[in-house]
């Protein structure tokens, strides 16, 4: 299938503190014991190696999205970038916004892009569609045996970074903000993801929304170098790709704060080097 449209993706999460009291069997309804009790949970499980829950516990608070054009000449591609929005509305629920994900995907077939995505935002998609009773049979049945989805190593339709950049595992799995300071990308740019959670908490969805496009930011410049460097996307059309995007970043910056912030974070890491030598 030659997909029409990139899907670059992350989510954003905090604890889900009713499954927690329901797994720790528990009557409080404070949310620092609950997330407290849900990490102690899984250091016992795992000898004490990780605090982290697993993909069920997590409950979906954000959803951004960069989505790009493709057209081909031959092998080659080029990309042209469309939008950068996170779904739903700020008061959407977790339901309306995963609803909202497959829905939207189901109609585009798009090839997806992310990072982590194969190993943490889809299994918490599915976990999460699967506790609201929301089908996806597009995500299962589009494709064939090696080519789908669900293959793990079908680039072509979901290009999880941290996969590809590492050979499957073959080499270490790099942070997303280590790789964006070796290509000269921004990075994390005055938030990270340990802070969601509070932030989650005094109410602060849109500046949530905001990181969250950063991030889907950073992944598509990734994917882009990473395209270079596959033969898929030539020097020249990469640097016209970099261009979109700079040009877009500069049109959005009046009104989307955030992006004026990663622009000039971004100007400030490559010296103003946006592109590659020609």
């Amino acid at each position: 299938m030659q997909h029409q449209t990139l899907f670059v993706f992350d989510i954003e999460t905090t604890y889900d503190t009713e499954a927690a009291a329901n797994l720790l069997d528990v009557a409080t309804d404070d949310k620092e014991e609950l997330r407290q009790g849900l990490e102690q949970y899984h250091l016992n499980i795992t000898n004490g190696k990780n605090s982290f829950p697993r993909q069920p516990f997590h409950k979906v608070i954000a959803i951004s999205f960069l989505e790009a054009q493709i057209t081909r000449e031959g092998q080659a591609e080029q990309y042209t970038l469309q939008t950068l929005r996170s779904g739903g509305k700020e008061d959407a629920s977790e339901e309306e916004l995963i609803e909202g994900f497959f829905h939207y995907l189901g109609k585009s077939r798009a090839r997806l892009v992310s990072y982590n995505g194969r190993g943490f935002d889809l299994p918490v998609l599915k976990y999460r569609a699967m506790k609201y009773g929301i089908d996806a049979p597009w995500l299962f049945k589009s494709g064939d045996k090696w080519n789908s989805y669900q293959s793990r190593y079908s680039l072509d339709w979901h290009c999880d970074l941290i996969e590809a950049l590492s050979d499957f595992g073959a080499s270490a799995r790099c942070k997303l903000n280590e790789i964006c300071s070796v290509f000269g990308y921004p990075g994390k740019v005055g938030v990270d993801g340990s802070m969601v959670t509070q932030m989650y908490d005094d109410g602060k969805i849109k500046e949530i929304r905001d990181y969250c496009e950063t991030d889907v930011l950073n992944t598509y410049l990734v994917y882009l170098r990473y395209m270079n460097h596959c033969g898929t996307l030539s020097r020249i059309h990469y640097n016209q790709a970099i261009s979109d995007v700079v040009s877009f970043l500069e049109n959005e910056s009046a009104s989307k704060p955030h992006l004026e912030e990663f622009l000039h974070a971004w100007s400030d890491v490559c010296q103003k080097e946006f592109t590659l030598a020609a």
